[in-house]
């Protein structure tokens, strides 16, 4: 696979972060960008903001934050170590999400045990626990 590297090499954002591997789909990333959980230079953006290398890019997704520099535009996506060659992460933000996975590893959410309307077992358990 052949990674572009030159400085007026450019790509639409949403594509970018799907050829990075940071979402499944593209329309996913799609969808980030829309939210504004993505921010390039700074600045809040659209899909079609296209990204070059040495621009600042901040990822809010999948209960992480990632602060990246992107250094090479892909044509397609490919496989996962040619995609870690299209972006650098910052040692602050890769020791703030290692600390942020520990934190959730140590305390977990509590509603992410939870899976839909009670059974009727839990119901019982409920109103004897109410009184």
């Amino acid at each position: 696979m052949n990674v572009d590297f030159e400085a007026d090499a450019r790509q639409r954002i949403d594509k970018w972060l799907w050829c990075a591997r940071f979402f499944k789909t593209r329309s996913l990333a799609a969808e980030a960008v829309e939210r504004g959980r993505v921010t390039v230079n700074g600045q809040l953006c659209k899909n079609s903001r296209e990204v070059k290398p040495g621009d600042k890019v901040v990822l809010e997704a999948h209960q992480q934050r990632w602060e990246l520099e992107v250094k090479g535009i892909a044509p397609a996506r490919g496989p996962a170590p040619v995609a870690q060659t299209l972006y650098q992460e910052s040692a602050e933000s890769q020791s703030r999400r290692a600390a942020d996975a520990e934190r959730r590893r140590l305390q977990p959410e509590p509603s992410a045990q939870l899976q839909g309307r009670p059974t009727k077992r839990d119901r019982r358990r409920i109103d004897d626990f109410k009184g």
